[in-house]
C-alpha cells in the first residue's frame, strides 16, 4: 500500500490552515482576526508551491490503497482550486474584516477547498462522497454568512438540494457496490461490463447526480441563480467556480474510469446535458438585471461548454487538455468578475454600472476583460479553451454539438454587451456617488490581477497545454 503522505500536501495543507485558524479565531480578539486571512493566504500560497512541486517530479501514482489518484488532472485541479482560493481571500477580507465570525469565514473557505481537491484527485466512489460532503457541508454555512434575509433562503434551498442530491450519491454508492462488488474505480472498471446493465445504470446516474450538482449543471442548477443572487459576493464567486472544478474534474475521472467501459450510451447522455446546460444557461441570462444572477446563468452556460469534452472523450485526445485548460482560464476569468462585484458592494443592477468607465477606468478595463472573456474573445484564455473544446467536438465526430456551442456562444455576447453598454454611458444625475464607491484596495487588486492573468493564459496558453496531457491514472 502507498502511504506516500506528500503526495496529499495540498489537501494536507489546507485542512492544517483550518484547524490552525480555528483554534487561533477562538483566542485572538475581533480586531486581530485578520491573522487567520493571512493564514489563509499562505496556505493557498503554498498549496500552490505544492502543486507546482508534485507537478515538477512528473510522477503519476495512486495512493491509500488506490484511493487517490495524483496525475495531470489532480495537479491542474490543484492549481485552480489552490489559486483561486488565494484569489477568493484577498477579495473578502475587505467584505467580513472585523465581523464577528471574520475567522470562521475563512476557516469555511478552507474546508470547502480541501474537499473540493479530495474530488478533484478521488478515485474510490466513497473518497468521492466524503470529498462531496466536505466541500458542501461549509457552503451550506457560508451562503447564509450574512445572516440576512436572502442569504438565509438560498442556504436553505442550498442545503436542502444538496441534502436530497447526497442523499441520492451515497444510494447510488451502494447499488455500484452491489453490482461490482466494491467501491474503488479500478476494480469496479473490470467488474461492471458484467454486471447487471439496468443495476449499473441506476447507480452511475445517482452517483452522477450529486457531482453535477457541485457542477452546477443541467438538471442539478436550480440552486445556482438564488444561491449566487442571495450569498456575499466572494462566497457567490466560490460556489460558481471553484466548485465547478472539483466537481467536472470527479465527473470526468468518473467517466472515463468506469462508464467507458460499459455498454450504455453515456456519451449521448454527457451531449444532452452540455447542449441543455448551455442553451438554458444562456436563454435566462438574457433579460436578468441583477449582476450577480447574470454571472449565476452565465456560469451554467459555461458548464455546458465544459460538457462538450465529455461524449468525445473516448474518440480523441484532445477532450482532456481542452477540459484542464478551459476550467483553469475560466476560473481566473470568472473570478476576475466577481472581484469587480464584490469591489462595487452597492452596485447590484446593470444600470448601477451607468458611468462607471468614467468613475473608475480599471474596473471598467477588468470588467471589458473578464466578461468578452466569458464570450471567448481572444487574447484571454478561456478563448483558447473554448477553441480547443470545439475543435474536440470535430475531432470527436460531434459536429452538431461544436455548432450547437458556437451559437450559444454568439447568443451570449448579447447580455454580456447589456452589462458592458452601460460602463460607457454617462451617469443619471439621480444616481448617488455611493454607487461606484469601492470596498477597498483588495477586490480592485484582486480584479486587476485576475484580469492579467486571463489575459496571460491566452497568450501563453501553449506552453501550458502540455501539461494536461498526462493519462489518468488507475
Amino acid at each position: 500500500m502507498n502511504e506516500n503522505l506528500t503526495a496529499l500536501l495540498p489537501e494536507t495543507i489546507l485542512l492544517g490552515a483550518a484547524v490552525v485558524g480555528l483554534l487561533a479565531g477562538s483566542r485572538l480578539p475581533r480586531r486581530r482576526q485578520w491573522a487567520v486571512a493571512v493564514l489563509a493566504a499562505a496556505a493557498c500560497l503554498a498549496g500552490v508551491a505544492a502543486t507546482a512541486w508534485t507537478m515538477a517530479t512528473g510522477r503519476e501514482q495512486t495512493v491509500f490503497a488506490h484511493t487517490f489518484a495524483v496525475d495531470a488532472a489532480t495537479g491542474l485541479g490543484r492549481l485552480a482550486v489552490s489559486g483561486g482560493l488565494l484569489l477568493i481571500v484577498a477579495m473578502a477580507a475587505r467584505t467580513v474584516r472585523s465581523h464577528e465570525r471574520e475567522s470562521e469565514f475563512y476557516v469555511l473557505l478552507l474546508m470547502s477547498g480541501a474537499g473540493t481537491l479530495v474530488l478533484v484527485g478521488a478515485n474510490d466512489l466513497l473518497l468521492l462522497f466524503a470529498g462531496f460532503l466536505l466541500a458542501s457541508v461549509p457552503t451550506y454555512a457560508l451562503a447564509a454568512f450574512a445572516k440576512d434575509g436572502p442569504g438565509t433562503e438560498a442556504a436553505l434551498k442550498y442545503y436542502l438540494l444538496g441534502a436530497l442530491l447526497g442523499t441520492l450519491m451515497l444510494a447510488g454508492t451502494a447499488v455500484l457496490y452491489g453490482a461490482g462488488g466494491s467501491t474503488l474505480y479500478s476494480d469496479l472498471r473490470t467488474t461492471l461490463p458484467h454486471a447487471s446493465p439496468g443495476l449499473v445504470a441506476v447507480g452511475s446516474l445517482a452517483v452522477l447526480a450529486g457531482v453535477l450538482f457541485k457542477a452546477g449543471a443541467v438538471p442539478a442548477h436550480f440552486w445556482v441563480p438564488d444561491v449566487t443572487d442571495g450569498a456575499l459576493a466572494p462566497v457567490a464567486a466560490h460556489v460558481t467556480t471553484l466548485t465547478k472544478v472539483g466537481g467536472l474534474v470527479a465527473a470526468y475521472r468518473l467517466a472515463h474510469q468506469l462508464l467507458w467501459g460499459t455498454e450504455l450510451d453515456w456519451p449521448w447522455l454527457f451531449a444532452l446535458l452540455a447542449a441543455l446546460s448551455m442553451s438554458l444557461g444562456n436563454l435566462a441570462a438574457f433579460f436578468q438585471t441583477s449582476v450577480q444572477r447574470l454571472l449565476a446563468y452565465s456560469t451554467i452556460g459555461q458548464v455546458g461548454y465544459l460538457l462538450v469534452a465529455f461524449p468525445v472523450a473516448p474518440r480523441t485526445g484532445l477532450a482532456q487538455q481542452s477540459l484542464l485548460f478551459y476550467l483553469l482560464a475560466y476560473t481566473v476569468t470568472n473570478l476576475g468578475a466577481f472581484a469587480v462585484v464584490t469591489a462595487l458592494p452597492h452596485a447590484r443592477t446593470l444600470e448601477d454600472y451607468r458611468g462607471l468607465a468614467r468613475h473608475r477606468p480599471p474596473l471598467a478595463a477588468v470588467l471589458v476583460v473578464c466578461l468578452l472573456g466569458l464570450v471567448g474573445t481572444p487574447p484571454t484564455g478561456v478563448f483558447l479553451g473554448k477553441l480547443e473544446i470545439f475543435s474536440a467536438a470535430v475531432e470527436g465526430g460531434y459536429t452538431w454539438l461544436a455548432a450547437l456551442a458556437v451559437a450559444n456562444t454568439v447568443a451570449s455576447l448579447f447580455y454580456y454587451l447589456r452589462w458592458l453598454a452601460p460602463l460607457f454611458r454617462p451617469a443619471p444625475r439621480e444616481q448617488p456617488a455611493a454607487v461606484h464607491r469601492t470596498a477597498g484596495r483588495g477586490p480592485v487588486t484582486t480584479a486587476c490581477a485576475a484580469a492579467t492573468a486571463s489575459l496571460l493564459l491566452g497568450l501563453t496558453g501553449g506552453t501550458l497545454l502540455p501539461l494536461t496531457t498526462g493519462p489518468l491514472v488507475r
